[in-house]
């Protein structure tokens, strides 16, 4: 077997070509990416639920909009913490609780009380669900061009404005993808 070149902690950028509706304008997280598959959040699906409303110790620790994302099609009734450690892009461990994915971003323990990383964190996010790949499924959707595949900052995570995610980090791109971001919402409508 060919061996993957991880993609661990970059975005994957939904191309306006991508025909699945749960990733129409999506951007995705990919939290691990390894021959087994790949795993990842999409940061741009706010839900009407607050966070108090389902994991109400970790409320006051999220940003604005304080609300859960949809993380994707999968496993909706569980949650996902992701979170950025500011100052934390070095190799150290970091805070009990907190396990880094790439960079200053991580994954948060849940179930650990929140005091115990409240002093640490820059910004949280909660997640109900994730997106999923088996074994290459996202490495064909690749080369199919569903997908524009970009680095990740750790402002994305926390974006106060999720609905101009998917424009924002195609307009931050050194290429011709900063066009993408104008692409409209309707191409018949043009």
């Amino acid at each position: 077997m060919t061996e993957v070149s991880s993609l661990t902690g970059r975005l994957l950028v939904a191309t306006p070509a991508l025909a699945d509706p749960n990733f129409d304008r999506a951007v995705v997280l990919l939290l691990d990416h390894d021959e087994e598959g790949s795993l990842g959040v999409v940061l741009n699906r706010p839900t009407p639920v607050g966070v108090g409303d389902i994991l109400e110790g970790w409320a006051d620790l999220t940003g604005e909009p304080g609300v859960v994302f949809q993380g994707g099609p999968v496993s909706l009734d569980s949650a996902l913490g992701v979170a950025v450690i500011p100052g934390d892009s070095s190799g150290e461990r970091g805070p009990l609780g907190w396990r880094r994915v790439h960079g200053a971003i991580g994954l948060v323990d849940l179930e650990a009380p929140p005091e115990l990383l409240a002093s640490a964190l820059g910004s949280l996010r909660i997640f109900a669900g994730y997106a999923g790949w088996g074994p290459g499924q996202l490495e064909d959707e690749l080369v199919e061009g569903a997908w524009y595949v970009v680095e990740s900052e750790p402002g994305d995570v926390s974006s106060p404005s999720p609905e101009r995610l998917w424009r924002e980090v195609l307009r931050r791109q050194r290429s011709e993808l900063a066009m993408v971001a104008t692409y409209p919402d309707d191409p018949s409508l043009n």
